[in-house]
């Protein structure tokens, strides 16, 4: 019996570190359409790498569009059913044009990414959203355990300069307005620090977390930390997403939700030879933990895996790479 043909699907910002996983979960389950935007300029050639993307049948169309390019952005989207936008700023170090660098293109890309799919009649959309935009919440309720009805306090992270957690959290607003008014189906997922195996070759913000905590950083992750959980759940869970029925909403991605303390003793006994910092105090204040925060998720089928898989994972990855020289370590 002949099996049935995936639909064609578009990832934006497909070279990237979640797009790359996101790419390499669609091949796996059988899409052989897979459209791809990557940043003008930047390199997709991994991709071509990944497992059965070199398969007679697969097409794997890369598309050079910035997020502010709405034509672009059409051509990628058109003739698919489906989009996940996972594209989105991040950086590494404070930006200097927050609005530039961060908010303009978190907002109005999404929003570009929504027309063209309205544009185009795409079933449903997958939003790439973050913890970001649940937190920080300093108005939740104490001893409540985090869930997806929590938003980011914009005034909170504006009189903090913290402005990735801004662009996350108004880009999904701008999201959910956006589909209540012209009826269009989105789902949002919120990962939490992301971790794993590297597929594509620059080091990524959330890997960079577990990275510095290795060379001793002692930064707490106050405002960016909820728990920790491996590339390749998200990838699947996207997939879930897609493909139930019944998805709608938020959906929380982590595995469980710890202080980051808590994450950096874990790392210290699989990793002693490092020089990590060991937190005496609360990192997250009142942080109420709970191994089964991604109940929504886990209700519609995924497992997730080990935090210490993923740490493993990461850490192999770091050095195959030289992001993390084994110098360092205190043998």
């Amino acid at each position: 019996m002949a099996t049935k043909t995936k639909e064609a699907v578009c990832v934006t910002g497909g070279n990237g570190f979640i797009g790359s996983w996101v790419i390499r979960s669609l091949l796996e389950n059988g899409y052989t359409t897979i459209h791809v935007t990557i940043y003008p300029g930047s390199d997709p050639t991994h991709l071509f790498n990944l497992p059965r993307a070199s398969d007679a049948n697969v097409l794997l169309y890369v598309h050079e569009a910035d997020l502010l390019d709405f034509p672009a952005i059409c051509g990628a989207v058109e003739g698919c059913a489906g989009v996940f936008h996972v594209a989105s700023p991040c950086t590494l170090e404070d930006p200097e044009d927050p609005e530039k660098e961060l908010l303009l293109p978190a907002v109005q890309g999404t929003l570009n990414v929504l027309e063209a799919a309205k544009r185009f009649k795409v079933r449903r959309v997958v939003l790439t959203s973050s913890i970001s935009a649940l937190v920080p919440n300093p108005h939740w309720p104490q001893d409540k355990v985090f869930d997806e009805t929590s938003w980011t306090d914009l005034d909170y992270c504006k009189s903090r300069g913290k402005w990735y957690p801004i662009s996350k959290t108004l880009a999904e607003t701008a999201a959910w307005e956006f589909a209540e008014k012209h009826g269009m189906d989105i789902v949002a997922i919120h990962p939490a620090t992301c971790l794993g195996t590297l597929l594509q070759p620059g080091l990524n913000a959330s890997c960079a977390v577990l990275q510095q905590l290795l060379m001793g950083s002692k930064d707490t992750q106050e405002y960016h930390w909820l728990g920790a959980v491996h590339v390749k759940d998200v990838a699947k869970a996207q997939l879930l997403l897609f493909e139930s029925s019944a998805a709608s909403g938020r959906y929380l991605c982590s595995n469980g939700i710890y202080q980051f303390g808590q994450f950096a003793e874990t790392v210290s006994k699989l990793f002693p030879e490092y020089p990590i910092h060991r937190f005496d105090e609360e990192t997250q204040p009142g942080l109420t933990a709970c191994k089964d925060a991604a109940k929504r998720l886990i209700n519609l089928g995924l497992v997730f895996t080990p935090v210490e898989d993923a740490v493993r994972d990461t850490v192999e990855s770091l050095k195959a790479k030289g992001f993390l020289r084994p110098e360092l370590s205190q043998s």
